[in-house]
């Protein structure tokens, strides 16, 4: 196979030849492409944060390889979508077999996997949270939003106004955007009056010295339960008994806002106020779902119940777009949420939901519970080392493999650095990080209210010798960094 078409070949059998491969070849293809990406793709799908953006051509486990053959460690894992690995043998295997079985249908028919899909989901969410439920599908996160949205609007006799957290992150569209803290996400688009009421979430490292963690969390609910104290303060008529908004739209660890996570019993606290005043509580899971954080919904870390989950992403490890939420029955039932309420034409698509069918069984089968704890026990162990030798390290923590480096200028380790978040970055892309003779890149994530956060969300199936290298990647990425 000629160079022209090398980018296509699978990990397995083009990196075995690129290594030897001319370098000039790979940067005049490269050149190519990104001149037709100049001048025929749009820049408003995401790609473009830096300045001159990589073009990758293989991925396997927890490493992606560009043309040359460079291996990067991959520490975002596609946003958390690919939680097993890349090129997970077994979920590979499970899309392969239903190309060659039942690749399409039609939305409006049925099929096996769906059924059985929907079923393994509530009826496990009914073990957990006490609640018979139904699941609903769609094909992405944002759109999975959209459909609870109407979910919750019909069960409020159409209340459209929704209670978030600032730094929380659903989507960006119209209705997503609109519960989506970020002002940037919606300035260009019109004005949004349906826009949600943004609660501050405790954020306990930046939050009002003098306070712990869980006092700083009482504090947060008792400023929200005091908007329900008089009618003047806007959400509540005490004489009906009725608040103006029908739901809280809640990340159970804030994801974009930077992996943020609240102290235990933050959403308790919350809960009481929600239930004291008829509001539904609904969980994102989209980022944090699927065992990012030792569990399969993070909810569950925080002792409460919710009345929707939505969840997207990991379900397929990335390989087909799917997502959908689960709900309690009274809110979803056919009689109260009737066939057409929302529609996809690849909602429930066979391709998807056989590999999620495949993913939940992995699941069950292994005790993904204590192996992910115990991982991120042991890389959060590594942080707060690196903490302690790296004065840019402002903050660290974690729960599971969801893990934050707040990254601060190194004067006083507490104000934000954005720009030495983006040069790691950009460094980390140059795959000229040596460790034991070998040469990495390496794949970092941004987040944070600040933009400063690298947030790490590593594949559940990485090992103890990648955590390791990823920690003394990050060790060399910091001194290289301090120095500018």
């Amino acid at each position: 196979m000629d160079d022209g078409y090398a980018l296509l070949e699978p990990a397995s059998t083009a990196l075995a030849g690129l290594q030897s491969r001319p370098t000039s070849l790979h940067a005049e293809e490269e050149a190519r492409l990104l001149a037709l990406e100049a001048e025929y793709c749009s820049h408003g799908d995401t790609v473009h944060y830096t300045q001159f953006p990589k073009i990758f051509s293989g991925c396997d486990g927890s490493y992606m390889f560009d043309a040359e053959g460079n291996r990067f460690l991959d520490l975002q894992m596609w946003y958390s979508a690919v939680n097993f690995g890349y090129a997970n043998p077994r979920l590979n295997a499970a899309l392969k077999r239903q190309i060659d079985t039942l690749p399409q249908v039609a939305s409006q028919y049925l099929h096996r996997e769906k059924i059985e899909l929907a079923a393994m989901i509530a009826r496990d969410a009914q073990a957990k949270f006490g609640s018979k439920g139904r699941v609903h599908f769609n094909v992405g996160g944002a759109q999975a939003v959209e459909d609870s949205l109407k979910l919750v609007r019909n069960a409020s006799n159409g209340k459209s106004l929704m209670f978030a957290f600032e730094g929380g992150y659903h989507g960006r569209t119209l209705g997503a955007s609109a519960i989506t803290s970020s002002y940037r996400y919606r300035r260009r688009f019109g004005h949004f009056g349906e826009r949600a009421q943004f609660v501050p979430f405790p954020y306990h490292f930046r939050a009002p010295k003098g306070m712990s963690k869980e006092e700083y969390g009482v504090h947060c609910v008792k400023q929200f339960a005091r908007l329900f104290e008089s009618e003047y303060n806007g959400v509540w008529d005490p004489k009906a008994g009725q608040s103006e908004y029908a739901a809280f739209y809640v990340e159970p660890l804030q994801g974009t806002g930077g992996y943020v996570i609240p102290p235990p019993n933050f959403f308790i606290e919350l809960k009481k106020v929600l239930d004291q005043h008829g509001i539904l509580l609904v969980v994102d899971e989209i980022q944090m779902g699927f065992y990012r954080t030792g569990k399969l919904w993070s909810i569950e870390h925080f002792g409460v119940k919710p009345d929707v989950i939505v969840f997207g992403k990991a379900v397929t490890n990335g390989l087909n777009p799917l997502s959908g939420i689960w709900a309690k029955e009274e809110l979803i039932n056919p009689t109260i949420f009737p066939p057409g309420s929302t529609h996809s034409t690849f909602n429930a698509n066979p391709l998807g939901t056989a590999v999620a069918l495949e993913a939940m069984k992995m699941m069950e089968e292994d005790d993904y519970e204590t192996m992910v704890m115990e991982k991120g026990a042991y890389f959060l162990e590594g942080l707060q080392e690196l903490k302690r030798r790296h004065r840019i390290v402002g903050d660290v923590d974690g729960l599971g493999m969801a893990l934050r480096i707040e990254i601060c200028e190194p004067h006083d380790s507490y104000t934000p650095s954005k720009r030495l978040v983006d040069l790691m970055c950009d460094e980390g892309m140059k795959a000229d990080l040596v460790v034991d003779g070998q040469r990495y890149g390496l794949v970092l994530d941004i987040g944070g209210y600040h933009k400063n956060v690298i947030t790490l969300a590593p594949a559940l199936t990485m090992t103890r010798a990648e955590i390791d290298l990823a920690l003394a990647l990050l060790d060399q990425l910091f001194t290289r960094v301090a120095r500018v």
